[in-house]
């Protein structure tokens, strides 16, 4: 972690070109040793011990969350809801308490109109984990907005993860860790398609694990600068033949909605996810399941009450 503290450190003082800069130059270079594992690895789609697959004898699940990260991406959670709403589809939003005014409104709106909302890290700094220390103390806070937007689940800044010290928090499921993808800085993937529980040794404090199984949109978009979703696609046929969980982040500080296709250095048209959505829909209509997060918590713990070693 000493490598990612040192850049999260500097990163405040790096122009935002230079920072993708420096990010296209790492992705080319980790892509070179990625071939077999990403954007898929074939022993990440093993169903875990005792597992009894969806329910109503869906052949997979899709859970769609957004990431807001910062006050431009907040002002268009409404706009991304009404998209992912247009397609019959329900999304959660994660939304970081401690770095830009977040009105009840927008959160009322949210949940008002069958969405979920989360919180998403503390200030979206990359310091959560610099020490056990700061994070404990963060946790405190973090558990206080837990409580006071009356949410469940939690994501960290950057997908940086210690299950252990996320047990300390007051939620029932976590959304922290991937199944493969080597260009996170934190880049230890779960090699899972499956959600699973996690429970902590020393206290019993528990939650769900839900690794997102696509590439984010902001590493195939903004960073490889891809022109399709053919990604996407492929990713989500492998994990429908393995009957596993696709697990999307879309992050609306990045998603263009301007139709006039006037976009920033940092952004991509949102055509690029509606023909995703159009896709599912149109390719697997009535084969998925489409939980909220919280949702699927509580169908796997409701499923799995009684077998206390499964999905550990």
């Amino acid at each position: 972690m000493d490598l990612i503290n040192f850049y999260y450190n500097i990163k405040p003082f790096l122009p935002r070109r230079l920072q993708l800069a420096l990010r296209r130059k790492v992705f080319k270079k980790r892509l070179k040793n990625a071939h077999g594992t990403w954007p898929i690895s074939e022993s990440a789609g093993t169903p875990p011990l005792g597992w009894q697959g969806w329910p109503e004898g869906k052949q997979f699940a899709v859970i769609i969350t957004h990431d807001v990260e910062s006050s431009r991406g907040l002002a268009r959670c409404q706009r991304l809801a009404e998209l992912d709403q247009s397609y019959g589809f329900k999304s959660a939003f994660n939304i970081v308490p401690c770095k830009y005014e977040v009105p009840d409104s927008i959160r009322n709106w949210l949940t008002d109109n069958g969405f979920e909302v989360g919180v998403h890290d503390y200030n979206h700094d990359g310091k959560l984990y610099k020490s056990k220390e700061v994070f404990d103390n963060r946790a405190i806070i973090i558990n206080e907005y837990i409580k006071r937007w009356n949410v469940i689940g939690f994501r960290s800044a950057a997908m940086h993860h210690n299950l252990e010290w996320l047990s300390n928090l007051d939620i029932s499921y976590d959304c922290s860790t991937f199944d493969t993808d080597p260009f996170e800085p934190q880049s230890d993937g779960v090699n899972t398609i499956f959600p699973y529980l996690y429970q902590n040794e020393k206290t019993g404090r528990g939650f769900l694990e839900i690794p997102y199984t696509l590439p984010q949109d902001f590493t195939i978009f903004i960073i490889k600068q891809e022109k399709n979703c053919g990604i996407w696609k492929d990713k989500l046929r492998w994990i429908a033949e393995k009957g596993g969980m696709v697990t999307v982040i879309v992050h609306p500080d990045y998603i263009n909605f301007d139709t006039a296709g006037k976009k920033r250095f940092d952004e991509y048209q949102n055509e690029l996810y509606s023909e995703f959505l159009f896709h599912i829909t149109n390719e697997y209509k009535g084969s998925f399941y489409n939980p909220l997060p919280g949702e699927l918590a509580t169908f796997v713990r409701n499923e799995y009450k009684d077998k206390n070693d499964s999905l550990l």
